[in-house]
């Protein structure tokens, strides 16, 4: 199964492509490991990676699917892949379609933006060890500290309401218009296009998966 997972920061696309991979065995493709991969490697792609990277410019939409088309080749994607992260834009969507790298199933999780809202600026994160709370969800025995040091939360810059409210700004405008172009591509084509609604708990956003992929229901 080829997948491209969507749908807007918060969604836990991280989870759920978790779930997926291992449902059917393969890979989790992410272009910033791929990125990094190919400068680590030093390949001639790495290198030409790396002069733009320490330019300070943006990887090309090129050479962004010439790194995919070098990573699906490889052997753990026989049976598939997840991408993750990619296409972001239109215009990577129709590199990907002009490079005739092909692909099963669209899947977007789609959460509203006030829900969005408020996982993201309601988490709080202990520096030292990297814990994990939630103002709502997941509190604190004392409002603010953390429960075994005593010392104090922060919330990431990222998790900032204004932060979020710009990064869904963001996601509207480059990469949810990717939903009606798959969904226009499904009309003419084999690709399945699937909308899950990513509200519940994760148990049950993996059954609504489950059952739109044909996955054998996690128990």
């Amino acid at each position: 199964m080829r997948i491209i997972l969507l749908g807007p920061p918060g969604a836990g696309k991280g989870t759920q492509a978790r779930f997926i991979c291992n449902a059917f065995s393969i890979p989790q493709i992410s272009t910033g490991d791929m990125l990094r991969a190919a400068m680590k490697a030093g390949t001639p792609l790495g290198r030409q990676v790396k002069e733009v990277v320490d330019g300070g410019a943006l990887v090309s939409d090129e050479i962004i699917v010439a790194l995919v088309r070098e990573r699906i080749i490889e052997p753990d994607c026989r049976g598939g892949f997840l991408f993750d992260g990619f296409p972001r834009t239109i215009p990577q969507a129709e590199a990907l379609q002009s490079a005739g790298l092909p692909v099963d199933a669209v899947v977007e999780i789609s959460v509203p933006d006030a829900e969005i809202i408020k996982r993201m600026s309601g988490r709080r994160i202990h520096p030292g060890s990297g814990r994990v709370y939630h103002v709502d969800f997941n509190p604190p025995a004392t409002p603010g500290l953390d429960d075994e040091t005593g010392e104090p939360l922060i919330q990431r810059e990222d998790d900032a309401e204004d932060r979020v409210r710009y990064r869904l700004d963001v996601y509207r405008q480059q990469t949810q218009p990717l939903i009606t172009f798959y969904r226009n591509l499904a009309e003419h084509t084999e690709l399945r296009c699937l909308t899950v609604a990513g509200l519940g708990t994760v148990e049950a956003i993996q059954s609504k998966l489950a059952s739109a992929l044909a996955i054998e229901s996690p128990s």
